[in-house]
């Protein structure tokens, strides 16, 4: 194989040293391509795979073929791609790093050297996702908060350090430091990266699917499976089909007092209604100037809401200032402006539009203040329109997205007492009200507003009223010294809005628990109580088991909301709150405007900031440090642990692939409905204890108040397959009217939960079948979504659609996606899920995008037979599915040499 095969390998010469580089122009001299008529997004893909071609998973054709990329050709290639480096977080990289140490034990039990598995490209772990907000509202809530994480992660906390010191290419970033995607926005991140004498684009995936916030500073990367991110980190490409590429062309300027979380609200909503799941989006226009890089970054964060794949900000003279701003060395910099440039990766005001499959139009002048939900990221809510939404809503069925709360009740109202005060809530109270995740903790010029609206609301002597849970996250310490140092920290605090940890509270349903007269208050009038959170998700279930109605917002507006402790009102119109005088203060008495919030950013938000917080990201506290962290090759697994277990995926081993088995008379598990979130499959939140998990826990000596959330028990199978479909507000349509995790056994049609019916089938001998509507799997990259459909002896999932990422998760665990044919669904083809299921010839039915035939035999005796896409996208997904997943397929592969 010649390695230079189109001439490409140069010499770029720095201040600071000279690098060899694969320059993408010798391609276009070759005649391959129009560099300038690529989008940006794709000469970064294109420059990984020119760069790594090693002639068996990498080759020229692969170059040729993604090189020759038009913006709407009918067929597209496949494109293999390794990343850079990968990232995780503690609840997807708990089981990753399971799986690692799972992986060893399987290599040495088959003869062969567990030291070979290890991480082949850079791994960075932050832990920023098991603190919980127990303690809220007060000066101690962080220390508190902090205290009860490390006693109930001790375990994991254990395992991690066990794994920083045994696996190669493998750092951790201890608790307490921040969200894992701004760490990674203000120091993980290089934007060009150099090693072994190489300099090349950065370019990473991550086990979370808001990893595309990187996007917004320039860099490629992606939310994946923590089942993909493993294949990664072990040197297996992603096979990916090159993508359509959306171009969003801004222009413009946002209005006074509009904030980024508007912006983003409405880029959400445009482009899910638009369509580009599957697809890079990559902004463009004379608008990009008016965006900060937080601005962009709280853009690109929000691509699995609008369900692109990327949502990529090329970079430019931005991109250099925000690095400069974070700390980075000035070196590091100017290799970045000099490389970019030399590689026309570099975007300016006179460079020319790349060619797109499709253009969205979208003036910044047009975007107004904005709320999304009460269920879904996709649904904005005009700040005008909020009141007038939510009574519709609160009534509306269920099909519509509504709480079918009955006209008579919906005026309802109880007597709630908290802190020694009483006061009537009814629906649409707000009984929760975070400034959480990463969608906006990057952005200084939220926070900024948030604090200075709660000053100003200080001002005129308003509180929020007592039963409103408030909380601030931040995305990092950096966040609270540029709050401080403004003098907003503490309006925020008198407010209750103290700070109580440094990781992803609320938005993944670590909201903690809420005070139990407030509890008492939903349950004894059946309550839509609200949340409002500066999150990312809303899905129903999500945030609180109390909460039924959450809405993403600003910070300023979850201030604002806390203080109104309602939904039920029009803050553009109506009073906020009276005043200690009796008069009136309404939201826009207390809104600051952008060039006050842009002045205290400028003054307060400064490199040395960054410097001193990052000088010892890898330190951690004395906490941290004091774990126990022996290294070996092999993990010492401890059969009475409750929460790192050996899982069972690698049991039955062999060396050699097994014969495909035909999937005979399956009986359908759970028979759902369309955008069926991976919320809804994988366990999240808190641990009921009268569920399947829960039962197994108090059966291990475990009493309810230490249950942790699922979150924080990824890493033992046997907790989380419990749990798997059973989220409360899960609707399965086997049995009608009825919410949670159960289903029916069939023939005999008892009721029982999930997991006890899946049991039943597995001591049958019955494979298992998933039918579902279509975006299933929307939502996180959850890899336990398809670990605990793979475990429950799911065999196949059909559905009308699926998501991205939990496709791709279902074939790495070997269970196979089929999709309905356009125009057929369970309810044209009258499929009730009492039927049997059968598809033979397997073995040899199965190509990437092939179709099958099924039979189902309904209980009277008729048999309806139709036909499905097999799902499997890819050559390389389709030899992984034999082997029985992807990691299984790399086992075999080491074993093999």
């Amino acid at each position: 194989m010649d390695s230079n095969a189109f001439g490409a390998i140069s010499t770029l010469a720095t201040p600071s040293g000279s690098y060899r580089i694969h320059r993408l122009d010798r391609l276009e001299r070759s005649g391959l391509c129009t560099l300038a008529h690529l989008p940006f997004s794709l000469r970064i893909l294109l420059e990984a795979v020119l760069r790594q071609v090693d002639g068996h998973s990498i080759t020229w054709d692969d170059v040729r073929a993604l090189a020759g990329w038009t913006p709407t050709a009918p067929k597209r290639p496949e494109i293999p791609f390794l990343p850079a480096r990968v990232l995780m977080q503690d609840f997807t990289g708990v089981p990753a790093v399971v799986d690692l140490a799972a992986m060893r034990a399987a290599l040495a039990r088959l003869g062969g050297d567990p030291s070979r598995v290890n991480p082949r490209i850079p791994v960075d772990l932050v832990v920023d996702h098991s603190v919980q907000v127990d303690f809220f509202a007060s000066p101690e809530a962080l220390h508190r908060n902090a205290e009860l994480e490390f006693q109930r992660n001790r375990e994991r906390y254990e395992f991690l350090r066990w794994g920083q010191q045994s696996f190669q290419n493998f750092r951790v970033v201890p608790p307490a430091t921040g969200i894992v995607h701004q760490v990674n926005l203000e120091y993980l991140a290089g934007v060009v990266l150099t090693r072994n004498g190489q300099a090349f684009p950065d370019t990473l995936v991550g086990t979370d699917s808001h990893t595309t916030m990187i996007n917004g500073l320039g860099v490629v990367g992606w939310g994946v499976g923590g089942i993909e991110a493993e294949a990664a980190m072990l040197g297996q490409p992603l096979v990916i089909v090159a993508p359509e590429v959306v171009g969003v062309r801004l222009h413009g300027q946002l209005p006074d007092g509009v904030t980024a979380t508007d912006l983003v609200l409405t880029v959400t909503q445009r482009l899910r209604r638009h369509g580009v799941v599957d697809k890079f989006v990559e902004f463009f226009g004379p608008g990009l100037q008016e965006l900060s890089l937080p601005d962009r970054a709280t853009l690109a964060n929000m691509a699995p809401e609008y369900g692109a794949t990327i949502g990529f900000f090329p970079v430019d003279d931005e991109t250099l200032r925000y690095l400069r701003l974070s700390g980075r060395p000035d070196e590091a910099v100017d290799l970045v402006e000099r490389y970019c440039r030399e590689q026309q990766l570099y975007h300016t005001a006179s460079t020319a539009d790349p060619e797109y499959s499709e253009v969205v139009d979208l003036p910044l002048d047009s975007i107004e203040s904005s709320l999304a939900g009460p269920k879904r990221p996709q649904d904005r809510v005009p700040l005008s329109q909020l009141q007038s939404t939510f009574q519709r809503t609160l009534t509306a069925p269920v099909s519509e997205g509504g709480f079918a709360v009955a006209p008579k009740a919906s005026s309802r109202r109880v007597r709630v007492g908290t802190n020694g005060s009483s006061v009537e809530i009814g629906h649409g109270a707000v009984v929760i009200a975070a400034i959480t995740s990463c969608t906006n903790t990057s952005n200084p010029s939220v926070l900024v507003a948030a604090g200075l609206l709660a000053r100003n609301a200080l001002r005129r002597g308003l509180r929020v009223p007592p039963f409103v849970k408030t909380s601030l996250a931040p995305g990092s310490r950096v966040v609270t010294d540029y709050l401080s140092q403004a003098g907003l920290l503490e309006p925020l605090a008198e407010l209750g809005f103290n700070v109580v940890g440094y990781g992803c509270t609320t938005c993944i349903g670590n909201s903690g628990p809420l005070p139990g007269e407030v509890v008492r208050a939903i349950g004894e009038g059946e309550l839509v109580a609200a949340a409002v959170l500066s999150g990312n998700r809303n899905f129903e279930g999500r945030i609180n088991p109390h909460v039924r109605a959450s809405y993403l917002a600003s910070p300023p507006l979850v201030v604002a909301m806390a203080l109104a402790g309602t939904t039920d009102v029009d803050l553009t119109r109506d009073a906020l709150a009276v005043d200690a005088q009796g008069q009136p203060v309404y939201l826009r008495d207390l809104w600051p405007s952008t060039a006050e919030v842009q002045a205290i950013v400028r003054q307060h938000v400064t490199p040395e900031l960054f410097r001193q917080r990052y000088a010892e990201v890898f330190t951690g506290s004395d906490a941290w440090n004091s774990l126990p962290a022996a290294a070996s090759d092999l993990y010492a697994w401890d059969p009475a642990s409750t929460y790192i277990q050996e899982p069972p995926f690698f049991a039955d081993l062999t060396p050699e692939v097994p014969p495909l088995g035909d999937i005979v008379r399956a009986r359908v598990l759970a028979l759902l409905g369309d955008s069926v979130t991976t919320d809804a499959i994988s366990p999240a939140g808190a641990i009921p204890s009268d569920g399947p998990a829960g039962l197994y826990l108090i059966d291990q000596g475990v009493q309810a108040r230490d249950f942790n959330s699922f979150g924080s028990r990824r890493g033992n199978d046997r907790v989380m397959t419990r749990g798997t479909f059973g989220n409360i507000r899960l609707r399965n349509l086997l049995v009608p009217g009825v919410e949670g995790g159960v289903t029916l056994h069939l023939p005999d049609g008892e009721r029982m939960s999930i997991y006890a019916a899946a049991m039943r089938y597995r001591a049958e001998g019955v494979p298992l079948l998933i039918i579902a509507g279509k975006e299933y799997g929307t939502g996180s990259s959850r890899d336990w979504a398809a670990k605990g459909t793979r475990l429950l002896g799911v065999r196949a999932v059909l559905a009308e659609s699926f998501e991205r990422i939990h496709r791709s998760n279902l074939v790495g665990m070997g269970v196979l996606p089929l999709q309905f044919l356009p125009g057929e669904s369970p309810r044209t083809l009258l499929l009730t899920g009492h039927e049997t299921f059968s598809l033979d010839g397997l073995a040899e039915a199965l190509t990437p995008g092939g179709m099958v035939s099924l039979r189902a035999a309904r209980q009277a005796g008729a048999v309806v037979e139709f036909k499905a896409r097999v799902r499997i996208d890819t050559p390389l997904e389709l030899e992984s599915y034999r082997h029985g997943g992807i990691l299984h397929a790399v086992v075999r592969q080491m074993l093999a040499g």
